[in-house]
């Protein structure tokens, strides 16, 4: 399991709620290491580190960051991530020590 510095939890990671769920408590679940993340809370996660969707192809969701140069890869299975594609996500926030963007 990943270990994030605390001050990537203290801080609130965007633009509200999603379907109920504040996202610090998105984040808490996806580093806890849950196999049932909707996929539209990987992307929010995604996109609260500054990943911006650069394309689609099939179900292969492409998100791009304007600091790094790994690709996230995101597919949408029947609403839900794939596991290890939201390790992955975590993986490089934590490798290039990225921080959640400030709520605008």
């Amino acid at each position: 399991m990943l270990i994030f510095q605390s001050d990537f939890l203290a801080e609130d990671l965007g633009s509200g709620e999603i379907d109920g769920m504040d996202r610090q408590k998105l984040l808490w679940k996806l580093i806890s290491g849950s196999k049932n993340i909707r996929f539209a809370e990987a992307i929010a996660v995604a996109e609260s580190f500054g990943f911006k969707l650069d394309r689609v192809s099939g179900s292969h969701h492409i998100l791009v960051h304007p600091e790094i140069p790994e690709l996230i890869n995101l597919q949408n299975v029947k609403g839900k991530a794939k596991p290890y594609q939201v390790k992955q996500l975590l993986k490089i926030v934590e490798k290039y020590n990225l921080h959640l963007e400030d709520q605008k």
